[in-house]
């Protein structure tokens, strides 16, 4: 049976102060030298004594828990071990040898190391929200039933908790019960975007439990309605720049008892954006413990903006404002994922506002362009890499706005990849190509190149055979390079 990764430890050891601890790192020949620098800094600042074992293999990313187990030298003071972040499988020989020491796999990428050691445990309660995500499917008439279902699974993956039927001017649109009670029978929780009485009637009959919107157009007939079959409804204002018509449809649906959340309606920049915000306000201080709603697609659909950190700005206002649902949209291609951006972004702003802390170093799903953080190679390094390496292969590395490819007695660098793999080319015997470097080959290391020449455009790490980080859109690759290699190694 395979061993879980993180091996528990006896209590008492497991308590043990960052200076009573002994880490004992394995690692190959090539990192030894980055290994000791790094880990030396680590020692000083935080106070723990270590030791490394430099095993006869060159690239420390091809070991193996079976392959170290034979190899290892485990010094009896250590108290933990920690294995490169590649050496996965079963760690069942490893346990045997280490007794109740603690095993735990380090970062694939030794430059993490200290952010390995910095990472606090993400708080108990992070991921908790208050915010409903109401996600609508645009233009419903338009779409066949089995594209609604398909977009409406999506969205309820992606976190929304209801979803938005809507309809299109110039109904009535004869379908939208047939497609409420496919939605239902799907399991999805269901409301319905009209103002049209003819529309919304059959979806609250089909089982719609939320109705977007009212006003003085259709209150009268959809409040019945709504206590027949106890059905939520959005009151909205007959004019939103004024407020005309809002206290008025708030007064009567309340008279009547039916349940609502109140919407003043957000505008696009450019169209009183600024003052539909203090109307939101306005409204809070008014109605203190009305339920609330904010319709956020006027800014992400209607901006030339990526839309994550729109999402989390008013996510935030609505999480100070306990405006407790939010109607968003994805159509516009800068908004695609606006659903699975909210859904992160109820959780960042609850945690920041319930613990009264700023909302940073919590969260990466939502940092899309850039990293946190740029972890780059020092210079010497691939100076003294060029020297050590002695097998066949290419080693790239992204550093102060230069791609550089690094082998055996090779080390070549420059701001455009094309100029590397001019350099490459002509690196080999005689200014010839190497006798290593085929189609292949070649293929391989100007697709890793161009990705280290993205990551120095847009500030983020970039680490060989590795996914670039996209936040929440990241998509991990296959390890071209290591699986070609991978193998159980036995010497150098």
């Amino acid at each position: 049976m395979a061993v879980s990764p993180v091996i528990m430890i006896p209590k008492a050891r497991n308590q043990l102060a960052m200076d009573d601890r002994h880490y004992h790192f394995f690692t190959g020949r090539l990192a030894e030298h980055s290994l000791r620098r790094v880990v030396t800094s680590l020692s000083e600042s935080l106070g723990f004594a270590y030791t490394i074992d430099v095993l006869p293999i060159t690239v420390a990313a091809l070991m193996t828990p079976p392959w170290i187990a034979r190899k290892a030298r485990i010094p009896p003071e250590a108290t933990d071990i920690l294995l490169p972040g590649y050496c996965d499988g079963d760690l069942g020989p490893l346990v045997e040898i280490a007794g109740d020491r603690n095993i735990k796999i380090g970062p694939r990428d030794l430059r993490r190391l200290p952010d390995y050691f910095g990472q606090s445990p993400p708080p108990c309660d992070y991921g908790r929200y208050r915010i409903e995500i109401v996600a609508e499917i645009n233009h419903c008439p338009r779409l066949s039933i089995a594209e609604i279902l398909a977009t409406a699974n999506a969205m309820r993956r992606d976190g929304a908790d209801v979803i938005d039927v809507g309809c299109e001017p110039g109904g009535p649109w004869l379908g939208v019960a047939d497609v409420v009670a496919a939605l239902k029978d799907a399991g999805h929780r269901v409301s319905i975007d009209s103002l049209d009485s003819r529309e919304i009637e059959p979806a609250i009959r089909a089982g719609a439990e939320l109705v977007l919107s009212v006003n003085s157009s259709n209150r009268e007939r959809v409040a019945d309605l709504a206590l027949e079959r106890q059905v939520e409804v959005v009151a909205v204002p007959d004019d939103p720049k004024s407020l005309a018509g809002f206290d008025e449809t708030i007064e009567f649906l309340a008279s009547r008892g039916v349940e609502m959340r109140l919407d003043p309606i957000l505008e696009p920049i450019g169209f009183g954006f600024g003052a539909s915000l203090l109307r939101f306000a306005e409204t809070r201080q008014r109605y203190p413990d009305a339920a609330m709603m904010m319709g956020i697609g006027n800014l992400t659909e209607l901006t030339d903006v990526d839309s994550a950190g729109v999402n989390v700005v008013l996510l935030a206002l609505c999480e100070e404002w306990n405006i407790t649902s939010v109607l968003t949209t994805q159509v516009i291609n800068w908004a695609k994922s606006s659903v699975r951006e909210c859904d992160i972004a109820r959780r960042l702003v609850h945690h920041a506002i319930a613990h009264e802390m700023l909302p940073k170093h919590l969260e990466q799903g939502l940092l899309i362009a850039r990293d946190e953080q740029v972890i780059e190679p020092m210079a010497d390094d691939l100076v003294k890499l060029a020297d050590a390496i002695r097998d066949n292969d290419y080693r790239i590395f992204a550093l102060a706005g230069e791609v550089h490819l690094v082998g055996k007695k090779v080390h070549l660098h420059d701001s455009d990849p094309f100029v590397v793999m001019q350099q490459l080319l002509a690196s080999g015997a005689n200014g010839t190509r190497p006798e290593n470097l085929d189609a292949s080959h070649a293929f391989y290391l100007g697709y890793e190149m161009h990705k280290a020449l993205t990551a120095i455009k847009l500030g983020k790490t970039y680490e060989q055979d590795e996914s670039l980080r996209w936040g929440h859109l990241t998509r991990g690759e296959r390890r071209h390079y290591l699986t070609k290699q991978r193998r159980e190694p036995d010497a150098p």
